[in-house]
């Protein structure tokens, strides 16, 4: 199981991966970028595919996301660039401000990957702003009700119905002062308001999305089928280990670089 299974993009050697991509481009919107360009495909069932190509349309890359319906407020405090690929990044965050541009406010701090990255403009830290923001499960438990999740909690670590925790921004290298990048991870534990089996029309899989109201705001949730024993119920529990990946509603966009002609340039038009 993978991120990219968790929508329905079920691969296992390079080829087939590389085979994906080829079908999915044929359908995708490009967003040309300084840096290149983003090839987005938007599956029916909200999976979508960012493909990244540079400046020479070399494919450097690709990405995951889902097209949900979650919306929650954060304070952006730092924007992170991603050794992986030059398209690739992040945000830093606070979750849930009680006040205008103030991190202290949150409820808590994470990081989000976006998979078009390179397509915001300038952006004033601290600012609040309004996200999607989609959790790709790695380690997945399902309860029927607030009682059965309850009762499994055996260890002396207890855990509220909706919690979060931030386990990406703990990871340290050998030495404290010299940490490895925060990663887009979070464990948490939600209430399940809406959730659907979807079908991936590119591939035929199917996949289940969630709909997960937890501390700090709700977040849509998608999963391999082949972590579930059974189908999930309405404000049943959710709990486990996600990779995050968000992006800003409304954000602003930046501006191209123009490429101009030898006569442009000459002529200073």
């Amino acid at each position: 199981m993978s991120n990219f299974s968790n929508i329905g993009f079920n691969v296992s050697t390079q080829k087939e991966f590389q085979q994906l991509l080829e079908k999915a481009y044929r359908t995708s919107n490009a967003i040309k970028i300084n840096e290149g360009a983003y090839s987005v495909y938007t599956d029916i069932s909200g999976a979508q595919l960012f493909i990244q190509f540079d400046k020479t349309n070399s494919c450097i890359g690709a990405n995951p996301h889902f097209k949900g319906i979650s919306k929650r407020i954060v304070c952006l405090t730092n924007a992170l660039e991603r050794p992986e690929s030059e398209l690739d990044g992040a945000f830093h965050c606070w979750a849930d401000p009680s006040e205008e541009n103030n991190p202290d406010s949150g409820a808590y701090p994470f990081v989000f990957d976006l998979p078009d990255f390179k397509t915001f403009g300038q952006i004033d830290f601290p600012k609040n702003h309004d996200i999607q923001l989609t959790a790709f499960a790695q380690e997945l438990s399902i309860y029927d009700s607030e009682k059965e999740y309850e009762e499994s909690q055996t260890t002396e670590q207890k855990w509220a119905t909706q919690s979060f925790v931030p386990s990406g921004l703990f990871s340290f290298g050998e030495e404290e002062k010299d940490p490895n990048p925060p990663q887009a991870t979070g464990m948490f534990t939600g209430i399940i308001k809406q959730f659907d089996k979807k079908r991936n029309e590119l591939t035929s899989e199917e996949f289940y999305w969630l709909l997960v109201e937890t501390l700090g705001g709700e977040v849509d949730v998608v999963a391999d089928i082949r972590f579930f024993e059974k189908a999930p119920v309405l404000n049943g529990i959710v709990q486990g280990l996600f990779w995050l990946s968000g992006q800003l509603i409304n954000a602003p966009k930046r501006e191209l670089k123009e490429n101009k002609t030898f006569f442009q340039r000459l002529f200073g038009r």
